[in-house]
């Protein structure tokens, strides 16, 4: 179906019947979504648009699915969402965030990078290795981190309630500011990385469960 069926087919259909793929660009980042609701959909770009990280620093597009059923995960330059997660309104958007935050990983982040990251967010091994729990990897401890640091409100699930939580080893703004300075070392324009304008110093999968 091309890009004209489509447009025909979104105004003849419902808004509750919805199910298109559909392109997002700017701020909230550059993707496109296959399934799901049009409810469901909106989960994920509000999740997006809320959040401060201008997510449009991204060198290429990211795919999402909508399944229902399925456990929500991230591989480079694509993203799985659980339908039945969505469903839950604003309760889905810091996972959201949490998937998106590993593409900032995948994409733009090197080695040194990495080591950098847990020496301050602990963890035992930043891929997974020999089972170790989720909290005990710091590519999670990253993600969580990201996504709280970039929308630290109490509606936001990754919000740590502790030192050990995986959010909860750095501030947020200490966590903006190490992001900042190793995307500026990429010669990533971090002028643009807070949407909110606020002043900074400047192949596995991330499989998850949350249903």
């Amino acid at each position: 179906m091309d890009r004209a069926e489509r447009s025909i087919g979104f105004v003849c259909l419902t808004t509750a019947a919805l199910i298109l793929v559909s392109p997002a660009s700017g701020a909230g980042g550059r993707y496109t979504i296959d399934g799901g609701t049009a409810r469901e959909q909106a989960q994920v770009r509000d999740a997006l648009e809320t959040s401060s990280f201008d997510w449009s620093v991204l060198p290429t597009p990211i795919t999402i699915e909508i399944a229902r059923g399925e456990g929500s995960y991230a591989v480079p330059g694509k993203i799985l969402l659980d339908a039945d997660l969505l469903d839950a309104g604003r309760f889905s958007w810091g996972v959201v965030q949490h998937e998106f935050a590993h593409e900032v990983d995948f994409l733009l982040l090197d080695d040194a990078d990495r080591t950098r990251f847990q020496a301050v967010l602990g963890g035992l091994s930043w891929l997974p290795s020999g089972g170790l729990a989720h909290g005990l990897l710091t590519c999670e401890r990253f993600a969580s981190t990201l996504a709280w640091a970039y929308w630290p409100t109490t509606d936001n699930v990754m919000r740590p309630t502790s030192s050990e939580d995986e959010a909860g080893s750095v501030p947020p703004a200490a966590f903006r500011a190490l992001l900042a300075n190793i995307l500026r070392a990429h010669e990533i324009d971090t002028v643009s990385i807070e949407k909110s304008g606020q002043n900074l110093l400047f192949p596995f999968v991330a499989d998850h469960a949350y249903r």
